[in-house]
């Protein structure tokens, strides 16, 4: 076999050294705080009080053997792609399917990895067992994107979201699957909308929670004033929340250096924008448990991936304007989740995709199969069950 073959997928079960948890204790205990202003709060970013209060915790009741037991639960795999490029995935068939079995690629995005799919994937391969037909059954494939999770870091210039897609692909020949369906959120989108671009012989439908923004060098003349309105909502949401992501597309590795230093600026990096795109409504909480947000960033601080996940920003920000600017033509789906951020009018997705369907769930945020997994599950029943009998 060359270099460059595929690897068959090798079981995973990751059990981290005592020396790593301890090293991680003791940098939370000597975490140097920084000072805050008096009430203020997630005002100016991390609430420093609530972050005290979560590293605490981190050090001195988080109990990851624990967490990783639960996460090992999945079926998880390795194997190496084409290139060289090492895989981290879940691979969970359907259980006691009562018609055609549906492959189906979920791609996550930032701050998380396979994590986001994790309560999600009994309910899809299983439904039977959870209330639902067992004949909207799924084979489920959930990867870590390249530089993210237990996936490799890259050592060379970081796949953009078209690469991915291609990677992506090739997975599920490797897997034995010839028409999937393709869904995902955040970068998991973009993913997700490649795919659907570039491998429309094989993409039978394709569900998405982002819808992409309007190009400002080819932004179509005839927008919609709904489309207008929206436009200026994100370039006003950009002025207020996006630093972040001028910092991932710009010099991702300044902030790097910190962040993969101390496990609370690392937090403090995360947590804020688990809180700010959740449908919390302010109380982070009410989204996830302290154990689930430990668990997320547990395996950004054992995997140390925070600087290469924010690399692919930088990757995403050098794809053409013309490749941005495509139409989907496979059947598409969106689910805009009430708390979830810069949500498009419906002119934009049919403006941009072959719309087929749209649904507004009342709960759920940008992290929607994490905190609503029910809702999330029935909705990629309904939206792929006609698509089933195109296998």
């Amino acid at each position: 076999m060359s270099a460059d073959a595929p690897s068959r997928p090798e079981p995973f079960a990751p059990r981290t050294a005592p020396a790593a948890l301890a090293d991680l204790r003791t940098r939370l205990r000597a975490t140097r705080w920084p000072d805050a202003p008096q009430d203020a709060g997630w005002s100016l970013g991390t609430d420093v009080g609530y972050l005290r209060e979560l590293a605490a915790y981190w050090a001195d009741g988080f109990d990851w053997p624990a967490r990783e037991r639960e996460l090992g639960r999945l079926p998880r795999f390795r194997v190496r792609l084409g290139g060289g490029a090492g895989i981290h995935l879940v691979h969970a068939r359907a259980v006691a399917p009562a018609g055609p079995v549906l492959p189906l690629v979920l791609t996550h995005g930032w701050p998380d990895s396979f994590w986001r799919y994790s309560k999600v994937v009994p309910l899809l391969t299983d439904p039977g067992a959870h209330g639902a037909d067992p004949a909207d059954a799924f084979d489920v494939v959930v990867p870590d994107l390249p530089g993210f999770g237990y996936s490799d870091r890259p050592a060379g210039p970081p796949p953009d979201s078209i690469a991915v897609a291609g990677l992506w692909a090739e997975l599920m020949t490797v897997l034995g699957y010839r028409r999937f369906g393709a869904a995902g959120g955040d970068l998991g989108s973009h993913v997700s909308r490649y795919l659907a671009l570039d491998h429309p012989g094989r993409v039978v439908a394709v569900h998405r929670m982002d819808a992409g923004l309007p190009v400002p060098a080819a932004a179509p003349a005839d927008l919609t004033p709904e489309e207008r309105a929206w436009s200026a909502e994100v370039a006003a949401w950009g002025a207020r929340e996006g630093a972040y992501g001028a910092v991932h597309r710009t010099v991702p590795q300044t902030a790097a250096v910190g962040l993969n230093d101390s496990p609370a600026g690392l937090a403090a990096w995360i947590v804020e924008k688990l809180r700010a795109w959740s449908g919390s409504d302010g109380d982070l909480e009410r989204a996830f448990t302290r154990d689930e947000i430990l668990t997320n960033l547990t395996v950004y601080w054992l995997t140390g991936t925070i600087g290469s996940s924010m690399r692919m920003y930088h990757a995403n920000a050098a794809i053409p304007v013309e490749q941005l600017t495509r139409r989907v033509e496979v059947p598409s789906g969106f689910a805009l989740f009430a708390g979830d951020v810069l949500r498009p009018p419906r002119a934009w997705l049919e403006r941009t995709t072959n719309l087929v369907h749209l649904s507004e769930p009342a709960r759920g945020g940008h992290f929607a199969p994490f905190e609503e997994p029910e809702l999330y599950a029935a909705e990629l029943r309904e939206f792929f069950r006609p698509y089933r009998a195109a296998l």
